[in-house]
């Protein structure tokens, strides 16, 4: 099992942990376990921005490259983008990302 630290926009008082399996999406994992602030509408498909994540280090430079469509599809989350925005669809889990942290935004929408 992978543990994964879902941060809210309120920081360490708004910390979530959850176990999960390698071989799906860090969107779909918090899905899973009701993470609120992961509202997921097109449920993956890399059309839309709402499960913009902020990866926090190590773990950001661990993750494979952003491809151009998740990149473009960053230029339209609700709250502003930072340097360390990621959409959770297309973060894919492993056992190398155990222990990964990231942060939710304020709002989705």
């Amino acid at each position: 099992m992978i543990k994964i630290t879902f941060f809210n926009h309120a920081g360490a008082a708004g910390r979530t942990v959850i176990e999960t399996r390698a071989g799906q999406s860090l969107m779909r994992a918090a899905v899973e376990a009701e993470i609120d602030g992961i509202a997921a509408d097109c449920g993956g498909s890399l059309t839309c921005a709402t499960c913009h994540v902020m990866v926090r280090e190590p773990w950001l430079t661990r993750l494979p490259a952003m491809p151009a469509e998740e990149d473009d599809m960053l230029g339209f989350t609700a709250c502003a983008r930072q340097a360390n925005s990621r959409l959770s669809c297309q973060i894919m889990l492993t056992d190398a990302l155990d222990g990964l942290e990231v942060g939710l935004p304020a709002s989705q929408y």
